[in-house]
């Protein structure tokens, strides 16, 4: 079941530097949040945070409170694997295990988490994952091949299956797209579109047009300078803030001329 998420006044340290600051939002359940925001202001690091993968960083670090359906994901009773069994998280690159079979990628972070399944409990939950992730049709005749056969889209969506597949409440996507092709990229797109039905996602992306497609809700992120934490600047929705965004600096980001915001896309690689 998609699970509501709420920070409250969330800093974020790389060792002694602050990378993030003061963020407060919530995030809805059965909806798509889309961050956006220029290279190096900390949508990705934000991103992180919400379950738990900042901190494994030597040095890294949180102050505030990141709450799901009102509990508090950092308190001092909470195992960081469990955090990250309910907030499973797609990368930017397609990253199937490569000696794994297209079987074996869907049920890896099953075993990971030490769950007993039967052979017939297994093969339902594969099919039940792949539908899932639109790629069931594709590939129901190769289970037995090597995930790293797949093209960059199918990879990305068996990467989307096996994040399923341990039945997550929310669904972190870190520019998801960025390395597709046109086509694959809205095969992606309509499967977030379906996904909400049963998930909270939240996504990064450095695309205007993405996130004016997929996203109910729009946060925008941005620095003051070299050196300087990022900051949420505003949050709503999604055709607010690329209609009447209420500050200066979010109107001017989305209304760049679509040059210059290209190349900040390709400077953004890594944010």
């Amino acid at each position: 079941m998609a699970q509501r998420i709420d920070v409250k006044d969330l800093n974020i340290y790389y060792g002694d530097f602050l990378a993030v600051q003061d963020v407060s939002m919530t995030i809805d359940p059965q909806s798509v949040t889309a961050f956006i925001g220029p290279s190096g202001c900390g949508k990705s690091t934000f991103l992180r945070t919400l379950n738990r993968m900042h901190e494994v960083i030597p040095g890294a670090r949180v102050e505030g409170t990141v709450e799901m359906e009102g509990v508090d994901l950092y308190g001092d009773d909470i195992d960081p694997v469990a955090v990250r069994r309910n907030v499973g998280m797609v990368f930017q690159r397609p990253n199937p295990f490569p000696t794994m079979s297209i079987r074996d990628n869907v049920l890896a972070g099953v075993r990971l988490n030490n769950r007993r399944i039967s052979k017939s409990a297994a093969e339902e939950l594969v099919e039940a994952s792949l539908r899932g992730a639109n790629l069931w049709n594709e590939v129901k005749d190769r289970l037995d091949r090597p995930g790293s056969g797949l093209s960059g889209g199918q990879q990305q969506r068996l990467c989307i299956a096996r994040a399923i597949a341990v039945k997550p409440q929310v669904l972190l996507m870190d520019e998801p797209c960025s390395a597709l092709d046109p086509i694959s990229t809205l095969a992606i797109e309509d499967l977030i579109g379906e996904l909400k039905q049963d998930y909270t996602i939240v996504i990064v992306t450095h695309n205007m047009q993405q996130a004016a497609r997929v996203s109910d809700r729009t946060a925008f992120f941005n620095i003051a300078g070299t050196g300087k934490p990022g900051r949420l600047i505003e949050m709503n929705e999604t055709s607010t803030i690329f209609s009447t965004p209420a500050e200066q600096a979010t109107e001017d980001y989305v209304s760049a001329p679509f040059l210059v915001r290209a190349s900040q896309d390709v400077a953004a690689v890594g944010t």
